[in-house]
């Protein structure tokens, strides 16, 4: 392969990972944190208790409805699995106008592992991260997503093009040459990038694929003429109930779901809708939990009023099953534990990557500007940005825990006040970057945020009934396990906060022009 091909490869893969490079760190820092976002959202529920078992929890839950609402027309249940941490219930009242997507919903309650209802923090708890990894919250969901996808092509154009630069890339893997500068942050970025390199390929390509008829609707348009007939053929919505107006017994839906799980090959079922409970013409409707399987295609079974078995709700084509597949690859929700953690790590990796990416772009070009202490605006600007940005994000990501904990549990718009919480411990950042000199920005940031999550852990433990040990002994592994983590990331921020505090710069080369005269920074040759 021609130097000169691999030379455009080089610029290529600098600036499609430049321009885009604040955006998909956000991206990833948010994706990574997601897959443990139902075990975050039990940690920032701290009234809830262990989840009952399934079978439990719908009995009381069936219990509960029949004595609250006994002449709604739909049940709602949400059971616990294992990572959720409780049982969730909605009702319909007769005659009254559903609420709509976003708004609160006054028919609901959660449950406790007694099936008594329990007051709970409102919180958006792992939920907001994963939102926000492509729907960037503030920005309309529409615009937010077109430039998600935006950003993804170029990271994958990014990751071609570094394979196709780096032709030792595999050797250099196993070289990491310490206090060196540039040619350690390189040695970083390519181990980083090598070590989960099928991850970044497979976790790109599956994101394009989930938001695809987003950026690619022609095709839609054509043969559908709209997204909305498009997505009504995709996902067929069943026939409404019509109610016959007799009363009849409730059937034990603990019993309907064991015939269900039965039928899918001992699956588990996530939740379960009784349209008009109590009626003749009464439909209940289990549906399989989406971490059973890769392609979670929202296979569901339906009941009579008698407790027989009416068959599947509706099948789907090979080609809807197989992007079902790069969706349950993408979002890994039927990730055992173990696997999870390696989808975590990896994340972790790709986060780590971008960001020894974007700091390689300065502590390159710094060594080529004529006067390193007075560098360019737009020099400037990349690396402030950078700060913001990389030691930044976790910092408010850490202040959005702490505001979970911190404000007032009565506090109304409570989910809200949280993410307005981690919003302006960013723009801080972003600010205290623009004003700071840089390594002492770097400083700062990274040991502020290294202290936010360590005491996080301390503050359980001294407010929440022994915090790390209580979990650890009643068995709450996810909130243990929060717990651990934090202190983890608490000292690692630390060290990187001590380092940089430490870090002596390297001694600038002398420039050796190719007359041989002297320069001004230092002997000719």
């Amino acid at each position: 392969m021609s130097q000169g091909f691999r030379q455009s490869q080089a610029v290529l893969h600098t600036w499609s990972g430049l321009v885009v490079g604040w955006v998909l760190y956000l991206i990833f820092i948010a994706g990574t944190a997601s897959y443990w976002r139902n075990e975050l959202t039990r940690w920032m529920q701290p009234e809830l208790g262990l989840p009952a078992a399934s079978d439990v929890a719908l009995d009381q839950a069936q219990r509960f409805l029949a004595r609250t609402a006994p002449d709604a027309t739909r049940w709602s249940i949400e059971l616990p699995g294992s990572r959720s941490n409780a049982t969730s219930v909605r009702w319909q009242p007769k005659d009254a106008p559903e609420p709509k997507r976003g708004q609160p919903n006054p028919w609901q309650a959660t449950l406790d592992p007694s099936g008594q209802p329990v007051s709970a923090r409102e919180t958006r708890g792992g939920d907001f991260f994963y939102r926000l990894h492509f729907d960037l919250h503030y920005v309309p969901v529409l615009w937010a997503r077109w430039f998600v996808c935006f950003c993804t092509v170029f990271m994958l154009v990014a990751i071609i093009s570094g394979v196709i630069t780096h032709k030792k890339i595999f050797a250099d893997f196993f070289s990491f040459r310490r206090g060196k500068g540039q040619r350690s942050w390189l040695d970083g970025h390519n181990a980083l990038a090598v070590l989960s390199l099928p991850f970044h390929l497979m976790i790109t390509y599956t994101g394009l694929i989930t938001l695809m008829t987003v950026y690619m609707p022609w095709a839609v348009q054509a043969n559908f003429g709209s997204r909305d007939a498009f997505f009504a053929e995709l996902f067929p919505r069943e026939a409404k109930v019509q109610p016959a107006g007799q009363r009849v017994m409730m059937p034990e839906l603990a019993t309907l779901m064991e015939s269900a799980q039965q039928q899918w090959g001992n699956g588990h079922a996530g939740s379960v809708v009784v349209d008009y409970p109590g009626d003749a013409a009464m439909r209940i409707t289990f549906r399989r939990d989406s971490g059973d399987r890769i392609a979670d295609n929202g296979e569901a079974l339906r009941f009579d009023a008698e407790g027989a078995l009416q068959g599947p709700v509706a099948t789907r084509s090979a080609a809807v099953f197989t992007r079902d597949g790069m969706i349950g690859l993408h979002a890994a929700r039927f990730a055992p534990t173990l696997m999870r953690w390696l989808f975590f790590l990896s994340g972790v990796a790709g986060t780590l990557m971008v960001a020894t990416g974007l700091v390689l772009w300065t502590v390159k070009r710094r060594e080529q500007l004529p006067d390193p202490a007075r560098p360019p605006l737009a020099f400037r600007f990349v690396e402030r940005m950078n700060i913001g940005f990389v030691a930044g994000l976790p910092l408010a990501m850490l202040a959005f825990l702490w505001g979970n904990r911190l404000l007032p549990v009565t506090l109304d718009a409570r989910a809200q006040a949280e993410i307005s919480v981690f919003f302006a411990a960013w723009a801080l950042c972003l600010l205290h970057a623009a004003l700071r000199a840089p390594r002492r920005a770097w400083t700062e940031q990274l040991a502020a945020a290294g202290v936010l999550s360590l005491l996080l852990p301390v503050f359980n433990l001294l407010v929440w009934n022994g915090g790390l040990f209580s979990a650890l002994a009643a068995g709450d592994t996810a909130k243990a396990g929060i717990d651990l983590g934090l202190a983890l990331l608490g000292a690692a921020l630390l060290w990187a906060a001590r380092k940089v505090h430490r870090h002596v710069p390297a001694a600038r080369r002398a420039r050796v022009p190719r007359n041989g005269a002297l320069n001004t920074y230092g002997a000719g040759a």
